[in-house]
């Protein structure tokens, strides 16, 4: 007897808080890489769907009460690129205390860490804390949104498949180990 499985599994999630000219970025490459892309952000004038690609979803809320609301998975991403603290902190306070598997954050090293005593402050723990990658992205040099962008989008790929970011003109072996 032959069995044929054909697995419908919907897109993994992508949120993208803050409705900044980074995010419209994130939003694309999001998009292209198969997730399915949410962008919220409390302020209307700057989320409207005009300024995102067709079919992306955008949300006109506070993240961390849309976040409350909504469901995630081991397969979630959730970038941060909000860039301020009354967003931020609540946002992710909720964030790191469910599944998903990326939690990014934009912002300055300087950033990073009054953003990270706040957290702690509101009773994070380290463990906690350790999910949290921020600055967000791998270092590329980045400097418009759309090299941010890559940036985040590498370091998500990355992560995923336990890439190192290495380049790989610096390896040696296999490119794609054979699976075991």
């Amino acid at each position: 007897m032959s069995v044929f499985l054909h697995s419908f599994a919907p897109p993994p999630r992508m949120l993208v808080f803050g409705a900044i000219d980074y995010a419209a970025a994130v939003a694309r490459i999001g998009d292209f890489l198969g997730y399915r892309v949410t962008v919220c952000d409390a302020r209307p004038v700057f989320a409207t769907p005009k300024r995102f690609p067709p079919g992306v979803e955008v949300v006109v809320d506070w993240p961390h009460r849309y976040l409350q609301g909504t469901d995630t998975d081991e397969r979630t991403v959730i970038c941060v690129l909000t860039h301020d603290p009354k967003f931020d902190v609540p946002l992710l306070q909720e964030a790191l205390r469910r599944p998903a598997a990326y939690i990014g954050a934009m912002g300055s090293r300087r950033t990073h860490e009054d953003r990270t005593q706040r957290l702690v402050d509101g009773g994070l723990t380290g463990r906690e804390l350790s999910r949290l990658r921020s600055p967000v992205g791998l270092d590329l040099g980045a400097r418009t949104p759309e090299e941010v962008a890559v940036s985040v989008a590498a370091e998500i790929v990355a992560l995923r498949w336990g890439g190192t970011g290495t380049p790989l003109t610096a390896t040696a072996g296999a490119i794609h180990p054979e699976a075991t």
